[in-house]
């Protein structure tokens, strides 16, 4: 079945540019995220096409920084689109923390542009369409054929066609999105140039770049519509045990991992999820009540970005009966970290050491969930080469010796600070009395003298 077809489409308003025809309409069509699936499809009149004049043309980017793990350019005008909500390599995305950017289509020769299309689809901040198009024949001495920011293109010899903000179209942030251009009174004019300046799509969640799927431009011959085959979604909706926060566990793209996921995951998230919220508060902070656990074909073992969390399926097959459930753990803590609102109320926010991120992390697993924290255990033989920001288990391992010695409320403090912006190294001395690497040092003896090993002379604690 196609993407986008038999939905209502939305009029967002008319555009007048600059152009020898009429008025450039605008019209959205939109599906929920719930009603969002790889067989529905939108009105007849925005239903994406392969064989189309992008298809034959070239796009390239004229200005900004692609995200790596989007599909590429290419995707924009391979006649595909994505199965899923959540399918990166299927889209084209600018990186995190950017203002969008520029794209630039070359058509190969002058075309009659009779429509242009776009299509999205994600579950939330990149799933709506915030950019302006511009037309050019390329002919003329004015013409700049990669005007980069804050130049205006259409004082270099390009024609502003329309302005797309999707946001009205809906209440629901994500979803599909079919974004449809045209002039009903003929054609969009003749152009072999298209220039699209894309910007975010909000400003509090850094990840707020469309997942541009593809892109049509209709001219006289038209085109065929993409056949997109369903598919079997496999997800498990948890609600935490106080109700108040919902995870959904994705297995689609690992379908032998779903059995496991009933029985172990889901139980272990119900009950820890809102536990690690419990135990790193923070003043006004709320905890995201929506968490994704997606399953995939990826390098690594995990990756989190926001409230996602995304899980090597082939590690997590070999570590079912290991570190599997520690290693989800590990992930739901950095969902609550929430690290990437620090600069949201705070203009000049401090930089987190990248010890400590990994080291509250393996602290939560190893000695709040785990029953033994024996992996986050010094072992005689690399005591002497060890030290306090070595990350994940040696940090974790550091910050258990502090706050039983110190200071129990020494992680929740740093958390606390570290997601508002304002760690410093200030607080170790404000809570304990004594510097990080004093701290370190101690913690060093402390562990030579468990191990019956000589005190550890004069070893650098600090990188």
């Amino acid at each position: 079945m196609n993407l986008f077809a038999r939905f209502p489409l939305i009029l967002v308003g008319f555009v007048w540019g600059v152009r020898a025809a009429g008025e450039v309409k605008v019209s959205v069509a939109h599906r929920d995220p719930s009603e969002a699936t790889a067989d529905s499809q939108f009105d007849e009149l925005v239903v994406p096409l392969k064989g189309d004049a992008a298809e034959k043309g070239r796009f390239s980017i004229i200005e900004g920084s692609v995200d790596p793990n989007s599909g590429g350019i290419e995707v924009l005008n391979d006649g595909k689109l994505p199965a899923g909500e959540d399918e990166p390599r299927a889209n084209f995305f600018f990186g995190p923390g950017t203002d969008g950017g520029r794209v630039l289509l070359d058509l190969g020769e002058t075309t009659v542009l009779r429509q242009l299309n776009s299509y999205s689809w994600h579950a939330g901040a990149r799933a709506p369409q915030v950019y302006r198009v511009f037309a050019s024949t390329g002919v003329g001495a004015s013409f700049n054929p990669k005007p980069k920011r804050p130049l205006n293109p259409a004082e270099v010899g390009w024609t502003f066609l329309a302005a797309i903000d999707t946001h009205s179209s809906s209440e629901a942030l994500g979803g599909q999105y079919g974004v449809h251009i045209f002039d009903p009174q003929g054609t969009l004019g003749s152009f072999r140039y298209l220039l699209f300046d894309v910007e975010k799509t909000e400003n509090d969640d850094p990840f707020g770049e469309t997942f541009f799927s593809e892109i049509d431009v209709v001219d006289g011959s038209g085109g065929q519509p993409i056949i997109t085959e369903p598919r079997r979604l496999l997800r498990e909706k948890v609600i935490t045990v106080e109700g108040r926060h919902q995870i959904i566990l994705d297995t689609t793209e690992a379908p032998d991992l779903t059995e496991w996921a009933k029985r172990e995951l889901a139980p272990l998230v119900r009950e820890w999820y809102p536990r690690i919220v419990a135990f790193l508060p923070g003043d006004g902070f709320q905890a995201p009540a929506k968490v994704s656990i997606h399953f995939k074909e990826m390098d690594g073992v995990a990756a989190t970005g926001g409230a996602k969390v995304e899980c090597a399926a082939k590690w997590f097959r070999e570590n079912l009966q290991g570190e599997a459930r520690g290693a989800v753990i590990h992930e739901l803590v950095h969902v609550v970290q929430h690290y990437g609102s620090r600069t949201v109320n705070n203009p000049h926010p401090t930089e987190n050491p990248g010890w400590l991120v990994e080291g509250i992390a393996d602290y939560v697993r190893w000695y709040r969930y785990e029953a033994t924290p024996a992996g986050a255990q010094i072992s005689a033989d690399a005591l002497e080469n060890v030290r306090y920001d070595d990350s994940y288990r040696p940090s974790a391992n550091f910050l258990n010796w502090v706050s039983l010695k110190y200071s129990p409320k020494i992680v929740p403090a740093l958390n606390s600070a570290m997601r508002e912006g304002r760690y410093s190294p200030q607080i170790w001395v404000n809570l304990t009395g004594k510097s990080v690497d004093a701290l370190g040092a101690e913690w060093k003896q402390a562990l030579a003298s468990n191990l019956g090993l000589p005190d550890v002379k004069s070893k650098a604690q600090t990188k």
